[in-house]
């Protein structure tokens, strides 16, 4: 997937269901205050909906924020672990975005 092979300082993953209704300032709200990390940091931030079928990621680009979702018709995003905050590598976005349950390293 294209997406995964930008540059981003951190690949950031929230381990607990977001409410997808959440807009970029919803999102940033879970970035700053559940993961304690700053929005404009140049980290891409991944969320995932309770159901599993719906990813959400944010991304300040310099000059406002990028919301990109994905929907599976399919299957099922999964996490390999029960985490709070994952970083995972460019690699395992992939994984995750294709369906395949991805690891990273937890941060909590």
């Amino acid at each position: 997937m294209m997406f995964a092979r930008q540059e981003f300082r951190r690949i950031l993953v929230y381990g607990r269901p977001v409410d997808m209704r959440n807009g970029f300032d919803g999102l940033e709200a879970v970035v700053r205050a559940s993961l304690r990390e700053d929005p404009l940091s140049g980290d891409l931030f991944v969320f995932i909906n309770a159901r599993g079928n719906l990813v959400k990621a944010l991304l300040w680009d310099r000059t406002g924020f990028i919301i990109i979702s994905k929907r599976l018709e399919r299957g099922r995003f999964r996490l390999r672990s029960r985490a709070n905050k994952l970083v995972l590598t460019p690699q395992s976005l992939d994984l995750l975005l294709d369906g395949i349950p991805a690891g990273g390293q937890a941060l909590d």
